[in-house]
Protein backbone atom coordinates (compact mmCIF):
# COMPACT_ATOMS: atom_id res chain seq x y z
CA UNK A 1 0.00 0.00 0.00
CA UNK A 2 3.21 2.33 0.73
CA UNK A 3 4.01 2.07 -2.91
CA UNK A 4 0.95 2.97 -4.30
CA UNK A 5 0.64 6.20 -1.80
CA UNK A 6 4.17 7.18 -2.92
CA UNK A 7 3.22 6.52 -6.67
CA UNK A 8 -0.37 8.62 -6.26
CA UNK A 9 1.66 11.82 -4.28
CA UNK A 10 4.72 11.65 -7.23
CA UNK A 11 2.43 11.81 -9.73
CA UNK A 12 0.02 14.49 -7.86
CA UNK A 13 3.51 16.51 -7.23
CA UNK A 14 4.32 16.76 -10.65
CA UNK A 15 0.99 16.63 -12.17
CA UNK A 16 1.15 20.44 -10.08
CA UNK A 17 4.04 21.57 -12.70
CA UNK A 18 1.95 20.89 -15.73
CA UNK A 19 1.46 24.21 -17.65
CA UNK A 20 0.12 22.86 -21.13
CA UNK A 21 -1.10 19.72 -22.95
CA UNK A 22 -0.87 18.64 -26.08
CA UNK A 23 -3.31 15.61 -27.23
CA UNK A 24 -1.81 12.59 -28.78
CA UNK A 25 -4.22 9.52 -29.97
CA UNK A 26 -2.52 6.40 -29.51
CA UNK A 27 -4.03 3.18 -31.51
CA UNK A 28 -4.40 -0.07 -29.56
CA UNK A 29 -4.85 -3.50 -30.23
CA UNK A 30 -7.56 -4.66 -27.91
CA UNK A 31 -5.76 -7.05 -25.98
CA UNK A 32 -3.32 -3.83 -25.05
CA UNK A 33 -6.51 -1.63 -24.13
CA UNK A 34 -7.29 -4.54 -22.09
CA UNK A 35 -4.58 -4.22 -20.46
CA UNK A 36 -4.13 -0.71 -19.99
CA UNK A 37 -7.72 -0.13 -18.06
CA UNK A 38 -7.15 -3.14 -15.91
CA UNK A 39 -3.78 -1.08 -14.63
CA UNK A 40 -5.83 1.59 -14.45
CA UNK A 41 -8.08 0.38 -12.16
CA UNK A 42 -5.91 -1.89 -10.39
CA UNK A 43 -3.35 1.10 -9.64
CA UNK A 44 -5.79 3.93 -9.13
CA UNK A 45 -4.89 5.94 -11.74
CA UNK A 46 -7.52 8.74 -12.66
CA UNK A 47 -7.44 7.81 -16.44
CA UNK A 48 -5.83 6.05 -19.18
CA UNK A 49 -3.82 9.39 -19.71
CA UNK A 50 -2.67 9.99 -16.40
CA UNK A 51 -1.19 6.14 -16.74
CA UNK A 52 0.09 6.73 -19.99
CA UNK A 53 1.52 10.20 -18.51
CA UNK A 54 3.15 8.30 -15.74
CA UNK A 55 4.72 5.41 -18.05
CA UNK A 56 6.12 8.05 -20.27
CA UNK A 57 8.23 9.96 -17.22
CA UNK A 58 9.07 6.72 -15.84
CA UNK A 59 11.17 5.97 -18.90
CA UNK A 60 12.55 9.19 -19.35
CA UNK A 61 13.55 8.97 -15.74
CA UNK A 62 14.69 5.28 -16.88
CA UNK A 63 16.71 7.24 -19.63
CA UNK A 64 18.01 10.06 -17.47
CA UNK A 65 19.58 7.03 -14.76
CA UNK A 66 21.26 4.87 -17.55
CA UNK A 67 22.75 7.82 -18.74
CA UNK A 68 24.11 8.68 -15.50
CA UNK A 69 25.51 5.36 -14.88
CA UNK A 70 26.84 5.14 -18.31
CA UNK A 71 28.66 8.60 -17.31
CA UNK A 72 29.93 7.18 -14.15
CA UNK A 73 31.18 3.86 -15.64
CA UNK A 74 33.10 5.84 -18.06
CA UNK A 75 34.73 8.39 -15.54
CA UNK A 76 37.54 5.84 -14.59
CA UNK A 77 38.09 4.57 -11.25
CA UNK A 78 36.61 6.43 -7.73
CA UNK A 79 38.05 6.08 -3.97
CA UNK A 80 37.47 2.53 -2.44
CA UNK A 81 34.81 2.98 -0.07
CA UNK A 82 36.82 1.32 3.05
CA UNK A 83 36.13 1.84 6.95
CA UNK A 84 38.93 4.38 6.65
CA UNK A 85 36.70 6.45 3.97
CA UNK A 86 33.91 6.35 6.08
CA UNK A 87 35.73 6.82 9.38
CA UNK A 88 36.32 10.26 7.51
CA UNK A 89 33.22 11.15 6.39
CA UNK A 90 31.69 10.95 9.84
CA UNK A 91 34.99 12.91 11.05
CA UNK A 92 33.99 15.78 8.63
CA UNK A 93 30.16 15.71 8.97
CA UNK A 94 30.98 15.82 13.16
CA UNK A 95 33.03 19.06 12.17
CA UNK A 96 30.59 21.01 10.59
CA UNK A 97 28.35 21.04 13.73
Amino acid sequence: MREYDERLMTRFAKSANVSSMTTMNVSLPDELKIFVDERVTHDGYGSTSEYVRDLIRRDRERGHLRDLVLEGANSGPGVVADAAYFDALRQRISTKD
